[in-house]
């Protein structure tokens, strides 16, 4: 299980929307060409693609934000982009995520853009659409003063550096002094060979193939590498290096420590846009407070995500949710969550296609018949939600001799069953306002109820859910093992 689960996931629940991460460095557009291939072309020994599809996709330093977006960071993008309908189709999609590329500086040159023509699922052909040339010193130092003036304004800096001329070493330079000064981190994700260009940085964050090109030592001598890179990482005074190893996973450095994460692909079908992942969510979780091993494992796992997919795609809140939520990895104390994160979490769990339950009650002393009613919910769905009355709701209800067990223990208590998968106190008599807020699929109660007693079935039906009543279990509840123990002791 992840390291500092409950933290991490109070970040996707809402924290992460109270950070702003400013990325600067290579825009591009990637387009993608899908089709049939099932003949040779008699012109020329080629394939022939009879095109079924095509989309677009943010790519580069654009993916990089749009990785922050999904996870749910306000993003400020700097780079340049030209007046072309490359950029025009590259600005719907980053407004459509919010990210806000009034930094971006327009130059006479074309949007750097990929073109991929895939047949059968294989990539057939790549088609580049870049300048050779170096954008000019107006263009240059247009965007390092509107890059530097965010600076004050954002938590964390990302430099996604991909060589087509964005990140110059003086920019480069010029960023990190300012994010040093300002306190937060920059972290760089490197083209160039020379370390150099990042000096300072507090991460830089190469594959294998480029700590190859910057250290000279082989990729077939991983030991002999990531020595040379540690050395790298203390000549050029960096604070962590991450190094992402494909398969093997995720390995960072820093002075007199290290840490492994092994690759957690389920299946790899695409590597496009991987590495714009790993730094983006390295960026988040440093911003957000997290230790380095839990910012690595968490990249790790976003990482595993994304390479299951076709093409350049960000990774989505509701997707680490889910992995992170499963109902037999979660520790109890992390399925208790507040009030106003429940909404969310059903939200993303909801997106990721589960089928959302809600049942509601005391729970004080719990017995079989409370285990039965959990167990039938769960088989309703696929993620079982429970309110649990509060202490002074529970009095209400039940008189100032209960509960017998407080709120936080009961909550507990419940919250280590495989069944439940989240816990939510809510203070009302009824949980009418929590059943608004969770918005279940199915609505379930326990005992000698009609559909139409049940609080909450005319809101989960207009909604188009449903209601079901699971019987109780003869003989158990709260009450009776109450009056045995009370009798008991009056016999003793």
């Amino acid at each position: 299980m992840l390291p500092e689960t409950d933290a991490v996931l109070g970040l996707l629940e809402g924290g992460f929307g109270r950070l702003s991460v400013l990325v600067v460095g290579d825009l591009m557009l990637d387009r993608y060409i899908l089709g049939e291939v099932d003949r040779i072309s008699p012109e020329a020994p080629v394939p022939v693609l009879r095109r079924a599809q095509h989309y677009e996709r943010a790519g580069g330093a654009a993916n990089v934000a749009m990785n922050l977006a999904g996870l749910g960071c306000k993003v400020v993008l700097a780079g340049f982009w030209g007046e072309d309908k490359d950029k025009d189709e590259l600005a719907a999609l980053l407004a459509a995520a919010g990210i806000d590329t009034s930094s971006v500086v327009t130059t006479t040159q074309p949007t750097t853009s990929k073109t991929r023509i895939v047949g059968r699922q294989q990539q057939l052909l790549r088609l580049d659409v870049e300048s050779r040339e170096e954008p000019s010193a107006k263009e240059q130092r247009s965007l390092q003063e509107s890059a530097q003036r965010m600076v004050s304004q954002v938590q964390a800096v990302v430099l996604s550096d991909y060589a087509k001329g964005a990140l110059s070493a003086e920019i480069c330079a010029g960023l990190i002094a300012a994010a040093n000064a300002a306190g937060i981190p920059v972290l760089a994700d490197p083209k160039s060979r020379d370390f150099g260009k990042y000096a300072g940085a507090t991460m830089v964050c190469p594959n294998l193939h480029e700590l190859s090109a910057a250290t000279g030592v082989g990729m077939d001598l991983p030991a002999a590498l990531l020595e040379a890179g540690e050395a790298q990482r203390e000549q050029f005074g960096l604070k962590y290096l991450a190094v992402t190893m494909s398969e093997r996973g995720i390995r960072v450095l820093w002075e007199g420590g290290e840490f492994h994460s092994p690759a957690r692909a389920r299946e790899v079908y695409d590597v496009s846009g991987a590495g714009d992942t790993v730094i983006a969510t390295l960026a988040a979780a440093l911003c957000g407070g997290l230790q380095i091993q839990t910012a690595v494992e968490l990249a790790n796992l976003a990482a595993g995500i994304v390479v299951g997919k076709m093409g350049t795609v960000p990774i989505a809140q509701h997707e680490l949710i889910a992995a992170l939520t499963p109902s037999s990895g979660i520790t109890g104390g992390e399925k208790v969550i507040a009030r106003e994160r429940v909404a969310r979490r059903v939200a993303e769990w909801r997106a990721a296609g589960e089928t959302i339950v809600f049942t509601n009650g005391c729970f004080d002393l719990l017995h079989v018949g409370h285990v039965t009613l959990l167990e039938q919910c769960h088989r309703f769905g696929t993620k079982l939600v429970l309110g649990l009355n509060s202490d002074a709701s529970v009095r209400r209800l039940k008189g100032p001799s209960r509960p017998v067990v407080g709120e936080r223990e009961r909550a507990r208590v419940m919250a280590a069953l495989a069944a439940v998968d989240a816990v939510v106190i809510f203070e009302e008599d009824t949980p009418l306002e929590l059943i608004g807020a969770v918005k279940p699929d199915v609505l379930v109660k326990g005992g000698d109820y009609s559909v139409a007693t049940v609080v909450g079935h005319e809101e989960v039906l207009a909604a188009g859910g449903r209601v079901e009543i699971v019987p109780t279990v003869e003989g158990f509840s709260t009450t009776n093992i109450v009056t045995r123990l009370v009798n008991a002791e009056h016999r003793g």
